[in-house]
């Protein structure tokens, strides 16, 4: 039913959704089912799938495997000579994305669907989703997409459970401490019970109306999903954004720890994550301190400890399997990162915490994605 008035919705609000992708997932399990079942979502208008971490026959292998695809899709080059001149060209006049990561292919993948002009809703989700079918997304864009919703950013959320055992370590471990522990250091703001009302807000979900993406600003790097959710709550109305259930199960990928080094997996995440909360309560005024950070690091490794007790009676309760000593291992890494977030704000405070909105890129460079457009048409024609 959902995917017939998806239909009928789409004779009039074209969607696209975009694909942010690693090379290496072309190779993996996931991204051959997924491609598999969005053959089957007809009320997509395009499909764009940004490749990162590709060479010239990596990106014609991109091509070849996504030409299965029935809807109209372009796969943005990111690391070819075309598309990297453009970005040098944003370099130039201060707009380009400061560091890689999924955040910056993100961003260039809305900047082509914006230049292309045709479509009135936009989606977003992971290639690494294993358990995935096109009925996820049907559920997730339906409210944004139907005319007669007032929404405008609508995110998902699911359930954290696989293999017996309780996932979600970052979501579970960092942000809802986190975000407890920042009320009572910095002060009870609205922003805060906004987040804590999202069931899942790392999920990389998410579905909006076009018109709202020209003036988002968001990160560059894994602080993406607490990004958008930020720039919703500074430029729209809290009403007009909901969430939904999109699956009953939900696994992916799952990336590695990775204690002893900050640059990699969950610890890096975790880094980027808490940046992008320090960033956006500085930009709301905030004044944050070696002291600030020193507090916070103690008042979140104690919430996260006592949590940590709940999520192990939970598990418990519903026969899953929780590994105590890991759990509490993770949650000293992340005490550990909270306070090199904030050293990492304090060395440089003047850094521009998000990629410029693409309302101000067209305002500096009113061709440039034109440019993209063509660049990205002219990498297909070359490696066809």
């Amino acid at each position: 039913m959902l995917t017939a008035q998806l239909e009928g919705f789409a004779r009039t609000r074209k969607i696209t959704l975009i694909l942010p992708s690693l090379y290496s997932e072309l190779e993996g399990e996931a991204l051959p089912h997924i491609v598999e079942e969005l053959a089957g979502a007809s009320y997509l208008n395009k499909i764009v799938i940004g490749l990162d971490r590709a060479d010239a026959a990596q990106y014609r292998h991109a091509k070849a495997f996504f030409s299965r695809l029935p809807q109209d899709h372009a796969v943005l080059w990111n690391d070819g000579p075309r598309l990297r001149e453009i970005d040098a060209r944003m370099e130039q006049i201060g707009l380009a994305p400061e560091e890689p990561g999924k955040g910056r292919n993100v961003w260039y993948c809305m900047g082509y669907a914006l230049a292309c002009q045709d479509s009135s809703v936009i989606a977003l989700h992971d290639c690494d989703i294993t358990t995935y079918s096109r009925h996820m997304l049907a559920r997730l864009v339906y409210p944004v997409a139907n005319p007669n919703f007032p929404y405008q950013l609508c995110k998902g959320y699911y359930p954290r459970i696989a293999d017996g055992k309780l996932n979600g370590r970052v979501n579970r471990l960092l942000v809802g401490p986190l975000l407890i522990a920042l009320k009572k250091v910095v002060g009870d703001r609205e922003y805060f019970d906004y987040l804590r009302a999202f069931r899942y807000p790392l999920a990389g979900e998410f579905a909006m109306r076009t018109a709202i993406v020209p003036d988002m600003r968001i990160p560059s790097d894994w602080g993406l999903e607490i990004g958008v959710l930020s720039e919703a709550w500074r430029n729209l109305n809290p009403r007009s954004i909901c969430q939904v259930d999109i699956s009953d199960a939900y696994d992916h990928k799952h990336q590695p720890v990775s204690a002893e080094d900050r640059g990699q997996g969950l610890s890096r995440m975790s880094v980027d994550i808490c940046k992008a909360l320090y960033r956006k309560l500085a930009g709301e005024g905030v004044v944050f301190s070696q002291e600030t950070f020193t507090s916070l690091k103690a008042t979140y490794h104690r919430i996260a400890l006592d949590m940590i007790e709940s999520y192990y009676a939970d598990a418990m309760l519903n026969g899953l399997h929780l590994d105590r000593h890991q759990e509490e291992s993770n949650v000293e890494l992340f005490a550990s990162n909270v306070v090199e977030a904030g050293n990492v704000y304090l060395e440089n405070p003047m850094e521009t915490p998000f990629i410029p909105s693409w309302s101000r890129v067209y305002s500096a460079d009113p061709d440039i994605m034109r440019q993209m457009r063509d660049a990205v048409a002219e990498d297909n024609a070359e490696h066809g």
